[in-house]
């Protein structure tokens, strides 16, 4: 693969410094091991497929038109029912028990 691009970036010089020292150790052009960070970097972030993004613009698209016709809960309104919801779940767990 032709390497035609530069990266340029700023860090600690603390960092470089401790970086370069490694690369010796181990024989390697700090170059290389950075290109291969981020190789695997990229590998293990793939982008999400067109289906994926498919499902979240239909999702915001329909939670826009909730909204936009007033279905949606307030804060307040989600608090009160994860509490009762909890309320309800203890009180369960406390008549199993009893």
């Amino acid at each position: 693969m032709a390497k035609e691009a530069v990266f340029t970036m700023k860090l600690e010089p603390e960092l470089r410094d401790a970086f370069m020292a490694a690369a010796q150790r181990a024989d390697r052009p700090a170059s290389q091991l950075v290109r291969e960070m981020m190789r695997e970097f990229v590998e293990a972030h793939p982008e999400p497929d067109a289906a994926y993004w498919a499902f979240v613009r239909r999702k915001v698209e329909k939670a826009r038109k909730e909204v936009a016709e007033g279905h949606f809960s307030t804060q307040e309104e989600v608090e009160a029912d994860m509490k009762a919801r909890h309320e309800r779940i203890m009180a369960s767990m406390n008549d199993d028990r009893g």
